[in-house]
């Protein structure tokens, strides 16, 4: 190699090496955008992989509280499904094997650590205190059999579509709320949360209250009193008389008046006859004339159900304020809740 060519290999190595650095911190940009996260603090392991094409849409998560990067509360996604080490260091073809911690309907994970993943976070202000130990923790369902984390809207949370959630296990209340005589719920205003704390409280059957009276009370500060003359039913519990997720009865009664009155009240203890029944009525006998085969007085039902002769009458015709009275002339069992 002469002169002139060796001075033209150092030229042209020389200007390799000019290319060469100048490409390798473009490549590095490259790869470092490539690695950027998306929404949440080191989910660049996670969406290298898991994009639009995931199904269900994983990357939806974004749209939600849990993918608020400014809030610094905001997890990873480690924070629920663990390490994973073994899934992220999966290479090949193959299927990898499933992260740490998963909350699909088919996961292998225990109900406890499904719900240790949220209540790590969703404990820490006292609201979710009576969740161990609730009906629905002893029965293993989990924060995720309820609600949708990676989805853009979380149906439980949204007072039109909860009860759609809530009625997926709960199909005698479907029913019932769907009787003539029904709260607002299936017209959108109230939801069962309105009443009850799916994630456990102190009263019974979950109520947002200590006691069901309480929770009625809520709204139907009306029936509270105190009473100079109170029933004592109504004090004791509203379940009593009304059945709250629906009934064919009006006022959401269990049985229409007087039959739910008769349930408790003994009818020969009435003043002067059977209440709702005319004095004269011949009570040995049907509306059809047929004898009854006694001489008591009893229930005397004709084929609409009425009793006795007086069609739409009831205990609550003289008997206004069942709830409970004021009257300073209740003194006596004849005049007891009136007006």
């Amino acid at each position: 190699m002469n002169k002139w060519q060796r001075i033209i290999a150092v030229c042209a190595a020389m200007a390799g090496l000019g290319l060469l650095a100048t490409a390798t911190p473009a490549l590095a940009a490259e790869t470092k955008e490539a690695a950027k996260d998306l929404f949440l603090t080191g989910d660049a392991k996670c969406t290298r992989c898991h994009d639009e094409a995931d199904s269900p849409q994983l990357l939806a998560l974004g749209k939600t509280k849990h993918g608020t990067n400014a809030d610094k509360r905001t997890p990873s996604c480690t924070s629920c499904h663990g390490e994973s080490e073994k899934h992220l260091g999966h290479k090949g073809s193959d299927k990898p094997p499933k992260p740490d911690v998963t909350f699909g309907k088919n996961t292998q994970t225990p109900a406890a650590d499904r719900d240790g993943a949220c209540l790590n976070c969703h404990q820490k202000d006292g609201k979710r205190m009576f969740w161990k130990g609730s009906q629905h923790q002893a029965g293993d369902i989990v924060c995720s059999s309820c609600h949708q984390v990676h989805a853009a809207q979380d149906k439980v949370r949204d007072k039109r579509t909860q009860t759609e959630v809530c009625f997926t296990c709960h199909k005698e209340q479907r029913a019932l709320s769907n009787k003539p005589s029904h709260h607002p719920i299936p017209e959108g205003k109230m939801t069962c949360s309105d009443c009850h704390n799916p994630h456990g409280s102190a009263g019974p059957k979950q109520l947002v209250k200590d006691s069901v009276n309480a929770t009625c009370y809520t709204c139907h500060a009306e029936k509270r009193g105190p009473f100079i003359h109170a029933h004592q039913p109504v004090t004791d519990d509203c379940s009593n008389c009304h059945n709250p997720h629906g009934t064919t009865a009006d006022t959401l009664l269990k049985t229409r008046a007087p039959f739910l009155c008769l349930s408790c009240h003994d009818p020969s203890s009435h003043p002067g006859n059977v209440p709702g029944l005319a004095s004269n009525v011949d009570m040995s006998k049907n509306a059809n004339g047929t004898s009854l085969g006694a001489t008591t007085p009893r229930d005397n039902i004709n084929s609409s159900g009425v009793v006795g002769k007086t069609q739409g009458l009831s205990c609550m015709n003289c008997h206004t304020n069942i709830h409970g009275s004021n009257n300073p002339m209740n003194s006596t069992r004849a005049i007891r809740f009136w007006r």
